[in-house]
């Protein structure tokens, strides 16, 4: 499986982790889920992620996720490997590695927001993984509490030579994409932009010089095609498609309630058998649900039109 890079581009898509309704893990529907996403047509998968539900899994429960997902694509895959414990996120990044990962998701752990506590520990982690193992750095303060900016993403970047890709969570964020950017034309290490917020801002983050999206929209196919089409160089028909979408992709970004959402749309997609979350996690009202319908049959109705 090829391994992630500087230049990496496209769409991974943030699996989710199916489970059932007394929330245990449901690897059936993860069978049917990556294949769902396959069919899509995406780049690649990031499993594991926060929209995953990784801090809700055992370790052991992790190595299954792993292990199913490998075995059911030739994609390539990202893992989330975060965790509060720098020897069991080592651990499970050696684990993922070996079963053929094409690199690894971290974000900065929890503390004090000082940018030379983060620095010190990605080159923690760095060395506890290994310089030839691809690292993502996922910058995403809204959850994790820790802002980080431009610069210290850019000396990480050049003192790190594995960290060769940026997963551009930030909100408002696009200035930083530009100044990355500009870095990079004046001669700093070029990273790999893909973006996540569910896609909101998808055509600006790629106007602003994003390689993509890794992020977890219920209709991946959506976030495929604009991607295909703005690198085609047709941002404006890429912008018309997008739009069809932004209705449903904005309700399926409510704060604390989304994933919920996103799952529901899985399973009336077919994607996977359950929508539920695991305990504590949001829970649809039979009146969300109907809310939810309306908004999938409208886009069902737009999409059909221009067939």
């Amino acid at each position: 499986m090829p391994l992630i890079d500087r230049n990496t581009s496209g769409v991974y898509i943030i699996c989710a982790t199916p489970f059932t309704e007394t929330g245990a893990l449901d690897l059936d529907s993860l069978d049917r889920l990556v294949d769902f996403y396959v069919e899509k047509g995406v780049t690649g998968l990031t499993i594991l992620g926060m929209m995953g539900e990784a801090d809700k899994l055992t370790p052991e429960e992790r190595r299954a996720v792993i292990d199913r997902v490998m075995a059911r694509t030739s994609l390539p895959v990202v893992v989330g490997v975060s965790d509060a414990g720098l020897d069991n996120l080592a651990a499970l990044g050696s684990y993922a590695m070996e079963k053929g990962a094409a690199g690894l998701m971290v974000a900065p752990s929890k503390g004090s927001p000082r940018e030379d506590r983060v620095i010190a520990y990605f080159h923690a982690v760095a060395r506890a993984l290994g310089r030839d193992v691809p690292l993502v750095f996922q910058d995403f303060p809204q959850a994790t509490g820790i802002p980080v900016s431009s610069r210290t993403i850019l000396e990480l970047s050049a003192d790190l030579p594995q960290m060769v890709m940026l997963k551009h969570e930030d909100c408002p964020g696009l200035t930083k994409i530009t100044t990355l950017r500009e870095a990079e034309a004046k001669g700093a290490p070029r990273l790999s932009i893909l973006c996540g917020n569910g896609g909101l801002y998808l055509p600006q983050e790629l106007a602003r010089g994003a390689d993509g999206a890794m992020t977890g929209f219920a209709y991946p196919e959506a976030l495929v095609e604009t991607v295909r089409l703005w690198q085609e160089g047709k941002q404006c028909q890429a912008e018309d498609l997008f739009d069809r979408y932004l209705p449903i992709l904005r309700h399926e970004q409510q704060p604390g309630w989304g994933l919920a959402v996103r799952k529901t749309v899985l399973m009336k997609r077919g994607a996977i058998a359950c929508a539920a979350t695991r305990a504590p996690g949001p829970r649809l009202t039979g009146t969300d649900v109907a809310e939810l319908e309306r908004l999938m049959g409208r886009l069902a109705k737009k999409l059909a039109k221009e067939v």
